[in-house]
């Protein structure tokens, strides 16, 4: 399937409602981002979390030029490429796919999304946003993302991910036909809270299994 190592959880894949895919963020593992399965109580769900080299999907911050995070940024984005191309072949659809992250796997799961822009099951960037240098703009994403139900949660004081991004993330997105939730948590740490998880269930509850 992939070139790293890839965590499951949930029920086969040809017994599953839709599957998700969970990246974690820098310094995280595949076995910490997939316990987040437990909190979404969908047992008819397949979970796969795959593990970044050394626990770091690029090296610099998500809002360094891209070049500064090559080629690590392209070989990352390019794992996620090769777990959707699988679970298409394995009869998993696009729109039965949600692709969740949380802080720099945010950030890539919001940029494959909108660099593979289709009908997706559902995106989720938890504390994340879109990745380059700042202004950021609409130029490199092309296509439509469909009705894709995107959710972006974020504290209004992360140290990691300024508001404005999470702000031109959402532009951008709604640009291109996502259906955008965006929710700012007041003084939040860089984490994730039971609001968020509950916008993420209510993602996957929402996908039909003959989409």
């Amino acid at each position: 399937m992939s070139a790293v190592a890839v965590a499951a959880a949930g029920p086969p894949l040809e017994d599953a409602r839709a599957a998700v895919v969970l990246r974690h963020g820098r310094g995280g593992s595949a076995h910490d981002i997939l316990t987040f399965s437990k909190d979404l109580r969908q047992p008819d769900v397949a979970y796969m979390a795959p593990q970044a080299p050394a626990h770091t999907w690029y090296p610099q911050s998500f809002l360094a030029p891209l070049s500064d995070n090559e080629p690590a940024l392209t070989q990352s984005l390019h794992t996620l490429e090769v777990i959707v191309e699988d679970l298409a072949r394995r009869g998993v659809a696009a729109g039965r796919v949600v692709l969740v992250g949380f802080s720099q796997g945010g950030c890539l799961a919001l940029e494959f999304a909108a660099r593979n822009a289709r009908r997706w099951g559902g995106v989720a960037g938890l504390s994340a946003g879109l990745i380059g240098p700042p202004p950021l703009v609409r130029d490199p994403y092309r296509g439509s993302l469909a009705g894709t139900p995107v959710f972006l949660g974020c504290s209004d004081i992360d140290s990691h991910i300024p508001l404005a991004r999470v702000h031109a993330t959402t532009e951008i997105l709604t640009a291109m036909s996502a259906a955008v939730t965006e929710r700012i948590y007041p003084g939040m740490g860089h984490t994730i809270n039971q609001d968020e998880i509950g916008h993420v269930r209510g993602l996957l509850e929402g996908i039909d299994a003959a989409a």
